[in-house]
């Protein structure tokens, strides 16, 4: 069967290239606004589920992957900053604090419909940090298209204190233990899989 990611995001293409394995890419096209007093973890998993949904009419025979990511601070949603200005006042308010980033992933077998569903936290601890320090790291990095402006795989480290999560590549946005789990449930084992040309 052949194994499509269903996301615009750069972040998971690179992840899932780590398995190996040949994959698709389809851009699906899903509202991302979360529904009224629905919990974080609730909006990343529907939404994971419905991006994988909206690649099933094109991939009829296929194992969809559907992911996203929710940044909760507080009592308040992160998301994409998309410029300096909008980054700084993230990370001005996230320094010194927690935060959860709940990263949902869907396996959806488009043939015979089975669904799989996780919701993998990953709580993260941002140091006390300076205005000049914010606003290197926004200079330097630019991570204006990633949930809360910090990336874990690149200088953003430097901005953490600690981070507790069961899987490691779940905060840059795709779980691969999870869904390494979910396609040895569809009978896809990636250590024997075909791999990429």
């Amino acid at each position: 069967m052949t194994l499509v990611l269903a996301s615009t995001s750069r972040y998971r293409r690179e992840l899932l290239t780590r398995l190996g394995m040949p994959f698709e890419v389809l851009s699906p096209d899903v509202d991302e606004t979360p529904l009224p007093d629905e919990s974080p973890s609730a909006t990343a998993l529907r939404l994971s589920v419905l991006k994988a949904q909206a690649a099933a009419t094109a991939y009829p025979d296929a194992l969809i992957i559907g992911s996203d990511q929710v940044l909760m601070l507080d009592s308040e949603q992160l998301g994409k900053s998309g410029n300096f200005d909008n980054a700084f006042a993230q990370l001005k308010k996230m320094q010194g604090k927690a935060m959860v980033f709940h990263t949902a992933l869907t396996l959806l077998n488009s043939r015979t419909g089975r669904t799989q569903t996780r919701d993998v936290p990953t709580v993260v601890h941002i140091r006390p940090l300076t205005d000049a320090q914010i606003a290197a790291y926004l200079e330097k990095e630019q991570p204006y298209d990633c949930a809360g402006s910090a990336k874990s795989e690149s200088l953003g480290i430097a901005l953490m204190e600690r981070m507790d999560s069961p899987d490691p590549t779940a905060l840059i946005g795709l779980p691969l233990m999870a869904l390494t789990e979910m396609l040895l449930n569809e009978g896809v084992d990636v250590l024997t899989a075909p791999k990429a040309s």
